[in-house]
């Protein structure tokens, strides 16, 4: 799956623990640089003493139904927060990222699962710099999909500003 990282193309080095298909947390930590764990498993890993185990990075992948309450106190040991989109039409993603930036989250923020070309610009605008896409999603033409729109009337993460406090150049081209 193509990997967009601050609008450009890269290989994805993150290594996702997924219990559900028979992964052990202990037995997959050893010798890992980059390792991504559900939200769920969190204490579990605080257990296992991480640093002496060896990831040199570590990110945690959330969905909407997590509570993320306790996050802040994990946030400076993170290096990648990654949000699950589980169905195209699941909004939640977004409200997540916009509370992760407002406690002061200033790594990468990914947008994983089911998301359009069409809502690439909004993601960026919620706080999320980098995007799995799936492989039929994924042109050349997708690096236009940001900047289609020019002029936002509320503010967002990208810009906290109202369209009443941004210059706004009115010449016609």
């Amino acid at each position: 799956m193509p990997l967009l990282i601050d609008r450009q193309l890269t290989e994805n080095k993150w290594v996702l623990i997924n219990p559900e298909e028979g992964q052990q947390a202990s037995d997959l930590v050893a010798g890992v640089e980059n390792l991504l764990i559900p939200y769920a498993l969190m204490e579990e890993f605080a257990i296992l003493n991480l640093d002496a185990m060896g990831p040199q990075r570590m990110g945690i992948q959330l969905n909407g139904d997590d509570d993320i309450s306790d996050l802040a106190t994990w946030l400076p040991q993170l290096s990648l927060i990654a949000i699950e989109f589980p169905i195209f039409r699941d909004g939640r993603g977004f409200s997540l990222a916009r509370q992760i930036r407002r406690l002061g989250y200033q790594g990468e923020l990914r947008a994983v699962g089911h998301f359009g070309r069409d809502q690439l610009g909004y993601l960026e605008r919620c706080g999320f710099n980098a995007f799995d896409l799936a492989d039929e999603k994924h042109s050349d033409d997708v690096f236009k999909a940001f900047d289609e729109i020019s002029y936002h009337y509320q503010g967002a993460a990208d810009d906290p500003r109202p369209i009443y406090r941004q210059e706004i150049n009115t010449e016609l081209s």
